[in-house]
């Protein structure tokens, strides 16, 4: 801790610490909440060398501490402890020099940032185990089970009050970062209601729905699975040149329109939203975070020869991006919120999946039910056994309308969750339109 002079206010960020903050500011000008997110955590997790902790010595260590119970409260000097053993077992497994002072301090104040911006000196094991999981070298479904895991109880099932607690501790993360309005703010009861549909009718539900409902990257945590994509694409190279900065090869993501041909993107000019002058780039785009095969070249050659003939009135009604730039609603400075304004997203998911539910899976279930019932209504039908050819085509047809069955749930199901996220959405855009208004009043009064 120390005294700022210049502002006479107290200080609580180690100096490395707010250099790191001075760095992120640097990625405001990326223009999608998730990405920019994203690449703040992976900078983060760098300076902390958390990229280089695996989960498995993670967990070895909170055995070891003996930090079994979620709701157990630590104090800074258990969390000191706990930081030192992790990164003595990163020395010792990486064979590397660390200055593990400074590590630990820096760990520690970014811990205590996300979960205890009030300097109080606890933080729930919870908390820890969430900021440290969340940033560590691991497989994503592994993170996401073994988060799954902390709230659980002794059959492997999670009430709604305990998935609320671990979401609860994750959007702390992107909250620290100025970032938490992109991803429905503080209230993650909307996440939750939409998690436990994967679970018609249940009280708890098991890791399975939950993997299923992290899958369709809801708006709470899209930004892990984009720390992810993160990740890997910074150590991939394409064999292509950037249309816009002329880059080559590209570096990270690569971002190619599949309405035109042989038009590249690197990650720097599509994320910033950087054109030719005079030229802007035409959608649909396909991302890429690994080097491309033949077989995905061959098709999005396809793709695009398939695109050329499509009018823009197609692409405005048939929106295929899911991240869109995004303007800043209202630009307020605030202790925690150190490096962005509030931003929020437009998706255009839900239009995508309504349009190819009721194009394509309503209809073929229609002319499966149609099928069926006209094989029910054949004498020759009904008097076949199962084992005869008509029974079989009989069960098939059953079969496999029970997979478009199943498959039509989920598009429902994901449906009604984006429909959540736009209520959620429309009401974070309604509070801080009256903010703005306030803030004006304000002003006015002042000026007065």
């Amino acid at each position: 801790m120390g005294l700022d002079h210049q502002a006479q206010t107290t200080c609580w960020d180690h100096p490395k610490m707010t250099e790191l903050y001075q760095a992120l500011a640097d990625l405001n000008n990326i223009k999608f909440s998730a990405y920019r997110t994203a690449m703040k955590l992976r900078h983060v997790q760098k300076a902390l060398r958390l990229d280089l902790l695996k989960l498995s010595s993670v967990v070895d260590v909170f055995r070891e501490q003996e930090l079994q119970h979620a709701e157990h409260v630590m104090d800074v000097v258990e969390v000191i402890h706990a930081l030192t053993s992790l990164y003595e077992k990163l020395e010792e497994e990486r064979s590397i020099l660390i200055n593990i002072p400074l590590c630990v301090d820096m760990c520690l104040n970014w811990l205590l940032n996300v979960y205890d911006s009030g300097r109080n000196g606890k933080m729930r094991v919870l908390s820890f185990k969430t900021g440290l999981v969340i940033l560590c070298n691991a497989d994503i479904q592994e993170k996401y089970k073994y988060l799954f895991r902390q709230v659980c109880g002794p059959g492997g099932l999670t009430d709604q009050k305990h998935l609320s607690l671990l979401l609860h501790e994750a959007i702390q993360i992107p909250r620290q970062l100025g970032e938490v309005a992109a991803f429905g703010g503080s209230n993650v009861e909307p996440s939750v209601r939409s998690c436990f549909r994967m679970a018609p009718g249940k009280s708890a539900i098991e890791v399975s729905h939950f993997l299923e409902w992290m899958s369709l990257e809801p708006q709470s945590v899209v930004w892990l699975p984009v720390l992810h994509r993160v990740t890997v694409a910074e150590t991939a190279k394409h064999q292509a040149r950037c249309y816009i900065c002329k880059q080559c090869p590209i570096k990270g993501f690569r971002y190619r329109s599949l309405k035109q041909f042989n038009v590249d993107i690197c990650q720097t000019c599509f994320l910033t939203g950087r054109t030719t002058k005079g030229k802007k780039l035409h959608y649909p785009i396909m991302e890429y975070y690994t080097p491309t095969t033949s077989g995905e070249k061959m098709r999005d050659f396809a793709k695009t020869l398939k695109n050329k003939f499509r009018s823009k009135q197609y692409f405005s009604k048939h929106p295929q991006r899911g991240y869109l730039p995004v303007q800043s609603v209202l630009e307020v400075e605030s202790s925690e919120t150190p490096c962005s304004s509030p931003r929020l997203p437009h998706a255009d998911t839900h239009s995508r999946i309504e349009h190819f539910a009721s194009r394509v899976l309503q209809g073929e279930y229609r002319r499966l039910k149609w099928k069926h019932e006209e094989a029910a209504a054949s004498p020759q039908l009904l008097e076949s056994g199962p084992g005869s050819p008509a029974g079989q085509q009989d069960e098939e047809l059953l079969a496999e309308a029970r997979v478009l069955r199943q498959h039509k749930t989920r598009l429902e199901t994901r449906m009604q969750i984006l429909e959540d996220h736009n209520k959620q959405l429309e009401s974070q855009l309604h509070r801080l339109r009256e903010l703005l208004l306030q803030v004006r009043y304000s002003l006015k009064h002042i000026k007065n």
